[in-house]
């Protein structure tokens, strides 16, 4: 694998600002290059979303492997990257899978000033409202998990709770009052767009080429059958080794390939309001009821629930989840009913049987995949550096050994409770 040289990369700051400001802002450095695309690299990554960008940029800062085309069959970060609510998060059961949040949420809060980019990272902290004592019985058992790997996740009184989000209503004639709160103070938000623009832009400041519309129809094999580059919508490309980061098009991408994986694959779907003042400054999830809300940094309220009931690769708007969603909204905020929506979209994603993760090899030699992340959006900075971890050396990194596919072919599951809010 080569080793590339580092381009110099135009630092942004006040005072480029307003230097830049001086010519109407025209004189701008282009963040990426726009290369042409070349017969073969050392790697080629399938995906130009968090997780593939992310995985780009550590395989050439970490193991300065920067021969790395990362092909996109759309336009960079216009996935499931702009498809979710943006929300980051430590707060599961399993020690792994702790363990592994947690090392994203610290690489998140350093990720503005390492690649000099403003995320617009916002760690204000997420509550859980306990409206049951099963509920509450589960969480408590996640606070004692959680509280021996370092991330807070603790109780809070019904007292608190409402100082905390003023913004509920009274919830004592309510079918579910609260019990309790639970208070994730390491909870965050960032802008989406934002994350996937600062990897492409280091990424492609270490030597990296990013090359949008650019769909991947195939695989090349060898003798064999070991994968040795892809066919595109631009031609046949060859590679020392293959990645697929595709999120929710990973099981037809891989099927390409001869190849099944534990997956399943559903619309998760979101909206927002008009935008108003401010009035929620933390992230709300009730999972008792199957609902989330958060307010943008443009006064939206982002509001969301669980995934359609049946398997799809849709995009739009499953009715009777949105009415659900909406119901349990207006009856844990009251108030709220007075809003009118503003958009809505939905995202298909894929996650694997016992809800967890999968950074893997593949039984085809040379063919990697990094899929299975229900919210990958807090996984993006660990997940990338996990990825190029095993690509580059062929080992599972530390702390993503238990997330191999070899696990559903020997009964070690990891049946993570924590990534979804279940009714």
């Amino acid at each position: 694998m080569g080793f590339g040289t580092l381009r110099l990369m135009q630092r942004y700051s006040f005072f480029t600002l307003a230097r830049n400001a001086l010519t109407r802002h025209q004189d701008w450095a282009r963040a990426w290059r726009s290369p042409p695309l070349r017969p073969s690299y050392d790697v080629v990554i399938v995906g130009a979303g968090g997780h593939g960008l992310s995985t780009a940029y550590h395989l050439a800062k970490e193991h300065g492997v920067s021969n790395v085309a990362v092909i996109e069959k759309g336009w960079l970060g216009g996935g499931n990257t702009a498809r979710n609510t943006h929300t980051i998060r430590s707060n599961y059961l399993r020690d792994v899978s702790i363990r592994f949040h947690d090392a994203s949420v610290k690489l998140y809060e350093q990720m503005s000033a390492e690649l000099n980019y403003n995320i617009l990272f916002s760690q204000r902290s997420m509550i859980d409202l306990v409206q049951s004592w099963g509920k509450l019985r589960d969480l408590r058992r996640r606070s004692l998990a959680m509280a021996l790997h370092g991330p807070t996740y603790q109780l809070i009184s019904v007292d608190e709770l409402r100082r905390r989000i003023p913004a509920m209503g009274d919830l004592q004639n309510v079918r579910l009052p609260p019990l309790a709160g639970v208070l994730h103070p390491e909870g965050a938000m960032a802008r989406h767009d934002a994350v996937a623009w600062s990897y492409a832009r280091a990424a492609d400041a270490r030597g990296v080429e990013i090359h949008q519309h650019t769909e991947v129809t195939g695989f090349l094999s060898d003798a064999r059958g070991a994968v040795v580059g892809v066919e595109t919508s631009r031609g046949v490309v060859r590679a020392g080794k293959v990645a697929l980061a595709t999120a929710g098009n990973t099981s037809h991408v891989i099927a390409r390939a001869g190849l099944t994986l534990p997956l399943v694959t559903r619309n998760l779907q979101a909206f927002v309001s008009e935008p108003v003042k401010p009035i929620i400054d933390v992230i709300v999830n009730c999972p008792d009821v199957g609902l989330y809300v958060m307010q943008s940094d443009k006064g939206e309220l982002v509001i969301g629930g669980g995934t359609d009931p049946y398997p799809s690769y849709r995009q739009g708007c499953h009715f009777a989840t949105f009415e659900d969603v909406v119901a349990s909204l207006i009856e844990v905020f009251p108030r709220f009913g007075a809003l009118k929506m503003l958009r809505q979209w939905g995202g298909a994603i894929e996650f694997a049987y016992d809800a967890s993760p999968i950074i893997s090899a593949t039984p085809r030699d040379g063919l990697f995949v990094s899929t299975g992340w229900y919210g990958g959006f807090k996984s993006i900075p660990i997940g990338g550096l996990t990825f190029a971890h095993l690509i580059a050396t062929g080992r599972p990194h530390a702390l993503a050994e238990a997330f191999t596919l070899g696990r559903f072919g020997g009964l070690r599951y990891l049946l993570e409770a924590g990534t979804v809010a279940q009714r």
